[in-house]
């Protein structure tokens, strides 16, 4: 019997433990797509506890336990302690056998804390006052954790109204770390919203352009994406339900856009050329400011309207809504290939069952100058897990190229979710050493050390151009 957790975790040959140990382990870190609060980074924020650091803010710990029958007062309220949290979030540890979580959780306490107990109600006191003593020590601040985690970037996830102080002031601090911002304009793009109209002036004000007309408002935005690449921004983020390709015309646009700013109601179809007209022009200024452009797509946000809070994905489409995506996903890439305007691209997909078709797509619209252009992102949201990773890079070695694969990313609020690129090595040497083991792979480990080395690292660095 295999130890739990040992150093060849995941790690089920020799060669994938070679793989992991000399050439995987040793790469820094970029994390191209998080949520951490830059405030946090630029004021080296000292956590109040193992609860705050571990708890606060990190939705998949609250689904579980609301599924284990935890109150909601233990998850996200205020008139409970610290210690009340992380005593029910211990007590639901031992039922999430076979869920990431039990993975995570045991594996960001080794990283971080150097504890290799098993957290249970046994050992809930034991382990949160050992965390808390460690907390105190300045190498556990924000930028103490991001240092001892090999980090070299982060990119973060803001609005385009953003002042970016807190990049600035990190930036000015001499801090050795980059911490990038990455432009999200959601709330410009959901027309729908109730919202809409209140937050184009908030962009009026802050870009100090009228914003009353759809050709304004894309000024407005212009003058935002300049200020964004002025401080650093590199690349963009589209969190949207599907791709978009409804036919319009400028005048159309322009119409649909006025009703929104008078709070009129608008109709699916509207709403739907809307996000088509507003995601090109975004896609023109990326292309045209030499950005990464990023779309994740089939999520169904917002779903408890009680709760006010995300709390689940979309739960996949059927096959014909998969094929109608692709269509649509095909004519806006399309669309703007056409016009010289696509830049370079990931595609992140909540539906595995559409790993095949992304894989696909992707080669459709490589251009035969940069490697990797458009890149298949790796599993996303709950599908960054054992499965969820390993079929995506089995859908991307399969159909595409697996050695110009850009790799992991957080996408977390957490300053403990480094482990998470270390499981995600874990997995790709595995995936190799497996082959190498079954003949399906030459044992040629200068070509395989390199290719580890580059999805773990090398191919980030060049593909994003932060440097």
């Amino acid at each position: 019997m295999k130890e739990f957790m040992d150093e060849n975790f995941l790690l089920e040959t020799a060669t994938a433990q070679e793989l992991f140990h000399d050439h995987a382990a040793k790469m820094p870190i970029i994390d191209y797509h998080c949520h951490l609060i830059p405030q946090m980074v630029a004021d080296d924020h000292k956590f109040s506890s193992i609860t705050e650091l571990w708890l606060g803010g990190d939705h998949y710990k609250w689904r579980a336990m609301r599924t284990n029958g935890v109150a909601e007062k233990f998850c996200t309220g205020k008139e409970t302690s610290d210690w009340e949290k992380f005593e029910k979030w211990a007590e639901t540890v031992p039922y999430t056998f076979r869920n990431p979580l039990y993975h995570w959780t045991h594996l960001e306490l080794k990283t971080a804390f150097g504890i290799t107990k098993l957290l249970s109600p046994k050992t809930a006191r034991e382990i949160y006052d050992e965390c808390n003593e460690k907390l105190k020590l300045p190498e556990f601040s924000a930028r103490g954790l991001m240092r001892k985690y090999n980090v070299e970037c982060v990119c973060t996830t803001d609005d385009p109204i953003d002042d970016l102080c807190w990049h600035k002031k990190t930036r000015e601090s001499g801090f050795e770390i980059k911490m990038i911002p990455a432009w999200r304009p959601d709330k410009a793009m959901n027309i729908e919203k109730p919202d809409f109209a209140d937050y184009m002036q908030k962009l009026a004000e802050v870009s100090g352009v009228e914003v009353d007309s759809f050709s304004h408002m894309a000024d407005a935005l212009q003058v935002r994406h300049d200020f964004f690449t002025a401080n650093g921004c590199r690349l963009s983020d589209h969190g949207i339900e599907e791709f978009y390709d409804e036919p319009y015309t400028d005048g159309q646009i322009d119409a649909i856009f006025r009703k929104a700013l008078s709070r009129q109601p608008l109709s699916d179809v509207e709403v739907r050329q809307y996000k088509h007209a507003f995601l090109k022009v975004c896609a023109e200024m990326d292309h045209d400011a030499g950005w990464t452009q990023q779309y994740h797509y089939g999520a169904i946000r917002d779903n408890n309207t009680h709760m006010f809070r995300q709390l689940g994905p979309d739960t996949g489409f059927d096959s014909i809504g998969e094929f109608t995506t692709a269509k649509s996903m095909s004519r806006f890439l399309d669309e703007l290939n056409t016009e010289g305007k696509l830049t370079r691209t990931i595609l992140y997909c909540l539906n595995p069952g559409a790993n095949e078709m992304i894989a696909t797509m992707l080669g459709n619209f490589q251009d035969g100058v940069t490697p990797g252009k458009i890149q298949f992102g790796s599993g996303w949201w709950f599908n960054d897990q054992l499965d969820g990773m390993t079929r995506q890079m089995n859908a991307l070695s399969t159909l595409g190229l697996l050695s110009r694969f850009v790799g992991m990313l957080t996408d977390s609020r957490s300053f403990l979710s480094y482990p998470r690129q270390e499981y995600f090595r874990r997995l790709l040497c595995n995936l190799l050493g497996n082959d190498v083991e079954k003949g399906l792979l030459p044992h040629d480990m200068e070509s395989l050390g390199r290719m580890v080395e580059d999805i773990s690292y090398n191919n980030a660095r060049n593909y994003f151009k932060f440097y």
